[in-house]
């Protein structure tokens, strides 16, 4: 694979549960068609049997799901690269791939229509450069809306807020992104993840930080119900930076080359 190519394309990380019936909802290649996909078919093995056991058993049947997943994205223009993994633990797989392909966004690859809007939640300067390259590497050569959120705090003046969502347009305008294509909107409240799912109502898509909330709080924990209920379409969760070290107790994974 050419590596300039995937440089100039942000890298997303796209997690399956490849046996278990999930699949590339209607709508994400072509979202992804600028993109660069890292797809990550896991499955969460037992903690009683072995990992290496359960690829013996399940790899040429999760492979060729896999391979028809690729191709269908690549069909719509992403270039690609699949992993397969047997598990005790799918969060830290999906935590360890995101490290290791040092991608952008983890995608909550929800079903959509047509993208027109897209809803970008920012909590601070924190991680700025990670979502303009997200966003602009997306949709600058598509003609869609895309809107600057922010939820204000006490201690936040409206001044303060449309400073750091005007510097957030004005990075976006320079990487590409049409200034006429980019609104900001400000609201204030005690929650900000409550605030971000009754907004997203009006939008197609969101991108969104990696701690509000988090993946693992999308994929398996308790507020997945909650947000789907209210939000069907994708979300890409930005990724932090070079994320901490290496945690203890890791449990095993077989990776299938």
């Amino acid at each position: 694979m050419d590596s300039e190519t995937m440089q100039d394309r942000p890298s997303i990380l796209i997690p399956i549960s490849v046996l278990e019936r999930e699949s590339i909802p209607e709508g994400v290649p072509e979202l992804l068609a600028n993109a660069h996909v890292v797809l990550l078919g896991y499955h969460v093995v037992p903690d009683q049997t072995a990992t290496d056991q359960a690829r013996d058993q399940f790899e040429d049947q999760a492979t060729r799901r896999l391979e028809d997943f690729e191709a269908i994205l690549e069909h719509a223009g992403a270039t690609v690269e699949s992993r397969l993994v047997f598990t005790h633990d799918g969060q830290q797989t999906i935590d360890r791939m995101a490290t290791e392909h040092d991608c952008l966004a983890v995608l909550i690859p929800n079903a959509t229509r047509p993208i027109e809007n897209v809803l970008v939640a920012i909590r601070g300067i924190g991680g700025i450069d990670r979502f303009a390259r997200l966003v602009s590497g997306l949709f600058a050569t598509i003609d869609i809306n895309v809107t600057l959120y922010h939820v204000a705090e006490e201690n936040e003046t409206d001044e303060d807020v449309e400073t750091l969502l005007d510097g957030v347009a004005t990075r976006l305008s320079e990487e590409g992104v049409a200034p006429e294509s980019i609104d900001t909107r400000i609201d204030r409240g005690n929650s900000s993840q409550g605030k971000i799912v009754e907004t997203a109502d009006d939008y197609d898509a969101i991108v969104m930080g990696e701690s509000d909330p988090s993946v693992t709080t999308f994929l398996f924990g308790m507020s997945a119900d909650q947000i789907a209920k209210q939000f069907l379409g994708p979300i890409f969760v930005i990724q932090h930076e070079e994320p901490g070290g290496e945690s203890d107790g890791e449990k095993e994974e077989t990776d299938v080359e």
